[in-house]
């Protein structure tokens, strides 16, 4: 019998696929019944919710891993420059596993997991901020421009993947220098 782990792993995948897959077809792609499946989930939100809680622990787990603040407070920008370049792309490969939630209603919409996106997009605005002052980033963008940028490119690299008009060895380096470089020829 599978534990909650499996059937969040499951429909993770599934949704991946299918964001509008019921909790009908989550339970069939588990292989339990849909009884079993509102044992472990209430209702479809709790199940979104739950998994839009997952994919902000791996955000900030992203950003403890780079240690955000005291980068920012050290100012070096090579090491700025090149924790961006890291952050970017595991933001990439977790979209893999996280993609859904990037453009799920219900988790946009639910309002705890809305505050807890604030304080970790403030979290990595320290480091923006940062990576302007040291010349890193563009001093005369809005601080939270970046973010939003990388979030639109999460979108439409997830995006293009899935329609096959990228390959998704290709998204990682595409997301990268669409935001570090643009699209504009040098």
């Amino acid at each position: 019998m599978p534990n909650r782990d499996d059937v969040l792993g499951a429909a993770q995948r599934m949704l991946n696929a299918d964001p509008g897959a019921s909790m009908a077809g989550i339970a069939e792609a588990v292989g339990i019944s849909r009884a079993t499946m509102h044992r472990h989930f209430e209702s479809r939100e709790a199940l979104l919710v739950e998994l839009g809680t997952r994919s902000l622990d791996r955000w900030e787990q992203r950003l403890d891993e780079a240690d955000v603040e005291a980068l920012a407070a050290e100012g070096d920008a090579t090491r700025l420059r090149a924790a961006l370049e890291t952050l970017v792309l595991a933001y990439v490969d977790d979209s893999d596993t996280f993609g859904f939630a990037l453009t799920d209603h219900v988790i946009l919409a639910n309002a705890a997991l809305e505050e807890r996106t604030q304080v970790l997009a403030d979290r990595e605005a320290v480091l923006v901020a940062a990576a302007q002052e040291a010349g890193v980033l563009r001093r005369d963008l809005p601080l939270r421009w970046f973010g939003h940028m990388a979030y639109g490119l999460l979108v439409a690299a997830r995006e293009a993947v899935r329609i096959g008009d990228i390959a998704r060895r290709d998204a990682g380096h595409l997301v990268l220098s669409s935001l570090l470089a643009g699209v504009a020829t040098p």
